[in-house]
């Protein structure tokens, strides 16, 4: 598998990063891959097919000046910014019987993702709900996926030293959520970790197998996805 560790000037470019990488894997029966990336602003990220005004304070975002984006997987909304980490992995699904159904995928991804954290943490680290990590109870990871013919797209968020206090004035408690948050709020729900990021990716890479490095993304279909997609609200603000 292939490695990047790359973090892009703004949202639009990470988000579309994770999009092109995951379309050229799909087109040209190409590589798999991990790539790695920690934001540096704070931006609301909706799944696919969620609706702002149920998932967003909107005007609260206004007033700071924070970004709304979506992305092409699932899943529910997120805050995004300092003291994140977030992954990326496109995986060939021919022939792979773990990848073969959406909940296949899922088991085998937060598996090993699990596996990968007991590195640092021990047996305490948990799947909990579909595709959450937790500690007691306690959510530090969120992840979705996206499908594409015999790829598939699958990342995620790793809460290490966020300002979950963020994620309360921005992001309404979500209608659809597991059984084990029993309704908390964020603050009560989420935590953080408090490892270094470096710490993380060396799991993830160990865990992944991931050592032969990735090439950037041509510079040229970054910026056509993020003129054509993720400038748009058409695209981010649809529904």
């Amino acid at each position: 598998m292939k490695y990047l560790d790359k973090t892009y000037p703004t949202p639009e470019e990470n988000l579309a990063c994770d999009e092109i990488f995951a379309k050229l894997c799909s087109e040209n029966d190409g590589f798999e891959c991990l790539r790695v990336w920690n934001p540096q602003q704070y931006f609301v990220v909706l799944g696919y097919g969620n609706k702002v005004e149920e998932e967003v304070f909107v005007e609260q975002c206004k007033s700071l000046n924070i970004p709304i984006f979506r992305r092409i997987s699932g899943g529910g909304t997120v805050l995004q910014g300092p003291g994140c980490l977030n992954y990326t992995l496109v995986l060939r699904i021919g022939g792979n019987k773990h990848l073969a159904t959406i909940p296949d995928t899922n088991r085998y991804v937060m598996n090993k993702n699990r596996n990968a954290l007991a590195r640092i943490f021990g047996e305490k680290v948990k799947v909990s709900g579909i595709t959450d990590l937790t500690i007691d109870g306690k959510k530090f990871s969120g992840n979705s996926q996206r499908r594409f013919n015999d790829y598939v797209l699958y990342h995620g968020t790793f809460l290490i030293d966020f300002d979950l206090s963020m994620v309360e004035k921005l992001l309404k408690i979500p209608i659809r959520q597991p059984c084990y948050r029993q309704n908390r709020s964020h603050r009560d729900f989420l935590m953080n970790i408090h490892t270094p990021a470096q710490n993380i990716k060396e799991v993830l890479q160990t865990e992944w197998i991931a050592t032969e490095t990735l090439p950037e993304v041509n510079p040229v279909l970054l910026s056509k996805l993020i003129e054509t997609k993720y400038s748009k609200n058409e695209w981010n603000l649809r529904y």
